[in-house]
């Protein structure tokens, strides 16, 4: 009777253990790092999503493809999570998901507060300490950055002025015309007054133009969308209309929707999917 009870509590345990180990190796796991910025002088989170399998001892030697997701002006690093079903998307990828704090600082140093390095930050700061901590392809080929609205802005403008960093650069319901826009006090405070060098140097639709033909294999695939009933929709084909003109490589879908968290949490799903079609698979 002893024995058999013996071989019950066995079972029972490795049942347990095997459970365990399925839980986690088809689970993401959700973490955040509370970074502090040199540059920007303060403590700026962010959220990471780890495939699943990630912490497994048969992976420790897998190296992953990172997508930085930017969240829109008002939002925070923690949107994503909050506002759409990204954990649960994500769950199907053998992908890290990087979402930084950029508060509403466009993605861009500020030609008027000298602290408020936002691009540099995310360059020089940001993705060393991601690649740091976490097991990244260290590599353009294993990089992407997309966004939503502001964050749609700051993604693509990444993609056009640091080209070698990425391979893929998306926007959903991309703010693209930020640099012309006098009517926010962040605007303002960013890219200082119409004509200022702050705007021309970060003007999506110039620096598009202005890319040289020679050089355009060098430009990440690029992604936008927007919904038909979204107050950025004539922007958005603006650029996609200057990408056409400039053979810049990319794909701009024209959707049903506003500037709206449903539209977000269906688009996100396709820019992980493109996003992942065009980085390297996990690395051993």
């Amino acid at each position: 009777m002893k024995r058999i009870r013996l071989a019950v509590l066995l079972l029972i345990l490795l049942a347990s253990l095997i459970a365990f180990y399925y839980d986690r190796q088809n689970r993401v796991r959700v973490e955040t790092v509370q970074f502090k910025s040199n540059l920007i002088g303060k403590t700026l989170p962010y959220s990471v999503v780890l495939p699943p399998g990630y912490g497994l001892i048969t992976a420790r030697n897998v190296r992953y493809p990172a997508l930085y997701l930017l969240h829109g002006w008002g939002g925070h690093y923690t949107s994503w999570l909050e506002r759409t079903s990204l954990a649960q998307y994500a769950a199907q990828y053998q992908l890290i998901i990087v979402m930084p704090e950029g508060d509403n600082g466009w993605y861009t140093d500020s030609t008027s507060v000298a602290s408020d390095k936002y691009e540099t930050y995310f360059l020089q700061e940001l993705i060393p300490d991601v690649d740091h901590r976490y097991r990244t392809i260290k590599s353009r080929a294993g990089r992407a950055v997309a966004g939503v609205s502001m964050g749609g802005y700051g993604a693509l403008k990444f993609g056009l002025k640091d080209p070698d960093q990425f391979t893929f650069a998306g926007s959903m319901s991309g703010a693209l015309d930020a640099t012309t826009r006098t009517d926010d006090a962040s605007i303002m405070q960013t890219f200082g007054p119409l004509n200022s060098s702050t705007r021309e140097a970060n003007d999506l639709n110039k620096l598009a133009r202005d890319f040289p033909s020679n050089r355009l294999g060098a430009l990440p695939f690029f992604y936008l969308d927007c919904g038909t009933d979204d107050p950025w929709l004539t922007s958005n084909r603006e650029l996609a209309n200057i990408f056409l003109e400039q053979k810049i490589v990319h794909e701009y879908r024209q959707l049903p929707g506003g500037h709206i968290w449903p539209y977000w949490d269906k688009q996100v799903q396709e820019v992980l999917r493109i996003a992942v079609e065009r980085m390297l698979p996990p690395q051993a």
